[in-house]
């Protein structure tokens, strides 16, 4: 049974509810197992077991957050050269823009000779206070059907061998 890990970190909620609801849809799909980890509990063996990938962080001082990149540069020489080919998405929260986090999953993705499924998800709270930023998130219902259909997709593709 082909399997998809979602690797997440979140500090203040925004993520976690984006993952939660790719992970609801995910595991609906019959034929894929579906497993979520937190980035600082997720390592090599987790991504070795797994046939597809979404990442998903907030995007914190224009970068991914340092607890995702942790779990990266954790797991990034571990398997080098043994997951290539294997397909991919990405989710980031941000305050404000979100393309530079997207940008670094890329080229770690692309290190790793990851294919792309679908074009990664930003999801943009406009939090730009201190205040709003260290808040706890509250994600739009359409934001979240948004990766509903991301985690669904990509357990259907990965069911269907499309990837």
């Amino acid at each position: 049974m082909p399997k998809l890990l979602i690797v997440y970190h979140s500090k203040t909620g925004g993520t976690r509810q984006m993952v939660e609801a790719a992970f609801a849809s995910a595991r609906e799909e019959s034929g894929v197992e579906t497993v979520l980890k937190r980035a600082d509990e997720a390592g090599p063996d987790d991504l070795l077991e797994a046939d597809g990938y979404i990442f998903a962080a907030p995007e914190n001082l224009a970068a991914i957050a340092g607890v995702m990149k942790d779990f990266y540069d954790r797991s990034y020489y571990p398997v080098l050269g043994k997951i290539e080919g294997r397909p991919y998405a990405q989710m980031v929260c941000a305050g404000s823009d979100g393309e530079n986090a997207v940008r670094q999953t890329a080229r770690i993705a692309q290190g790793w000779r990851l294919k792309i499924a679908q074009e990664p998800i930003i999801i943009c709270t406009h939090a730009q206070t201190p205040d709003e930023i260290l808040a706890e998130k509250t994600i739009p219902e359409e934001d979240l059907n948004i990766c509903r259909e991301l985690g669904a997709a990509m357990a259907a593709g990965l069911a269907m061998g499309v990837f």
